[in-house]
Parts: C-alpha cells; sequence; structure tokens
C-alpha cells in the first residue's frame, strides 16, 4: 500500500473503529486530577491573542499511528497573522507527491502540486472555502487555524513549567469539544465524526496541550487523539516570533481557479 493510503486509512480507523474504542486515553488530561483554573484559559486564550496580532515562524509535525507503523509529515514557514499573510511548505517522505508549497494572501491559499493541472501553475482558491478532510488536520493547513482551536480549549489546567526549544515555558492542558474539533471539516468526514460521538455516548477525546513562556507568548502547541489504537498527534513550534514575514504571491497567469483540493498534504 502507498505510504498516503496508508495514512489515509489510519486517519479514517479514528473514526471508523470509534464505535468499539476504549475511550481511555495514556495522555490522560491532568485536568481529572487537578482543578481546571480560569486564570489558566485566561493566560492561553491571551498567549493566542497576541500571536494573532503578530508574525512568527513555525514548525508543524504531524504523526499518524496505525497498524504498529508510524508515519510523519512536516509543515513549515512562517506567518503575518495580523495581515492574513504567510507560506508553507509541506513534506511526506516516501509519498506518491511528497511536496507541496502554500501561499496565503488576500484572502486566498496559492497551492502548488495540485493533481490535474501543471509543474508550474498554481491552484487558487477562497481562503474561508477551504476544508479540512481529516481529524486534527487544518484546511489547507491553515495556522491560524490551529490557534482558534487551541484558544478554545476547555478545562484547562496548569502542569508546571518545562523547557521548550530553549526556553521556559508553563504548560496548560486541556480537551477540545466536538464543535472545536470539527470545526471547518468536510461534510463527509463530520458525519463521521458526529456517528463516532453518538456511539461513544461522548465527544471522541481530543486532548490539547498550550505552553506560554514568561513574556506572555505561545511557544508550543500539541493536540492529540488516540482511538482503537491508531494515533494522531499534531504538535506545532513557534519561533521568530515578531520578525518580517515576506511572502511572493504568484502571477495571476500561473494560477487556475479550482474549488476542492484532496490529498493527505493538504489537510
Amino acid at each position: 500500500m502507498r505510504r498516503p493510503l496508508v495514512l489515509a486509512a489510519a486517519a479514517m480507523l479514528l473514526c471508523a473503529g470509534c464505535s468499539t474504542a476504549d475511550a481511555g486515553h495514556p495522555d490522560k488530561p491532568a485536568a481529572a486530577s487537578s482543578s481546571p483554573s480560569s486564570a489558566s484559559g485566561s493566560a492561553v486564550r491571551a498567549a493566542v491573542a497576541a500571536l494573532r496580532e503578530d508574525t512568527a515562524g513555525f514548525r508543524q509535525k504531524i504523526e499518524l499511528e496505525g497498524d504498529g507503523k508510524v508515519y510523519g509529515l512536516t509543515v513549515t514557514g512562517g506567518f503575518d497573522f495580523a495581515a492574513d499573510k504567510g507560506h508553507l511548505a509541506v513534506d511526506l517522505p516516501g509519498g506518491a507527491i511528497d511536496h507541496s508549497d502554500q501561499i496565503f494572501a488576500d484572502n486566498k491559499i496559492y497551492i502548488s502540486g495540485v493533481q490535474g493541472i501543471g509543474e508550474e501553475t498554481w491552484g487558487v482558491m477562497p481562503r474561508d472555502e477551504a476544508e479540512a478532510h481529516y481529524l486534527l488536520r487544518a484546511p489547507l493547513n491553515d495556522p491560524e487555524h490551529v490557534l482558534q482551536q487551541i484558544a478554545a480549549m476547555r478545562k484547562i489546567s496548569q502542569e508546571g513549567t518545562e523547557n521548550v526549544q530553549g526556553v521556559r515555558a508553563v504548560r496548560y492542558r486541556g480537551i477540545l469539544d466536538h464543535r472545536t474539533a470539527t470545526l471547518r471539516m468536510a461534510t463527509d468526514m463530520r458525519t463521521r465524526m458526529d456517528q463516532a460521538r453518538d456511539a461513544l455516548g461522548s465527544d471522541v477525546p481530543v486532548f490539547a496541550d498550550a505552553w506560554v513562556d514568561g513574556r506572555g507568548r505561545l511557544v508550543q502547541i500539541r493536540m492529540n487523539v488516540n482511538m482503537s489504537g491508531a494515533r494522531v498527534t499534531l504538535t506545532m513550534v513557534l519561533s521568530d516570533i515578531g520578525q518580517p514575514v515576506r511572502v511572493r504571491v504568484p502571477r495571476a497567469s500561473d494560477t487556475v481557479p479550482v474549488t476542492e483540493v484532496g490529498g493527505i498534504l493538504n489537510g
């Protein structure tokens, strides 16, 4: 089986197996053993709000585990969240399509490597029309989508201080409710998630962590779900906060409008 198909199957298994899954989780949120604090929630939301008015570089690592194997892809780039523009590169080593570049500007997303169009041509679609096709994936890897989800964490507790990329930061833990986990999800995937919730009798357990440094800056995010032996983990590390982010928009003559972009690279 080609690697992208294995990745897609592992991601789908997170929902397909929910009716028989054990809702327990080895990374059980510490909120169960320590009282959630409104101050903790305020700290996370304030850090997200500050970042959305700033710039940052980021690196996402997305791991999908199923059938005893772990597969991973990376999303790296820079984003000016205040100006709603940025650039990123998506890589899946060994995949049938192993690389894509994506540019965000003028409320549009430009995508390279779209199947069915020329190699030198970019697909382009309105940013607000992009959808997520897998659990814990952002629509066309939009990093601001991840910030929206983290800002909506619930039952947040403070879990001490850790070293993140050489910076001391407070770790906050919480959960994402069904509405947040399915934010901007494609209809077919949302239906599967709804069915999984109904079968479990509760939300699919999606756990989240946010690390905030001593200056109130968000420096790392992690989201995780583990169902029926299939696991998805998204980790996003933020760096170069406040540094300029330059974006080069493709020429209109090099673009083709697209209404939908599929594939594991595109979220």
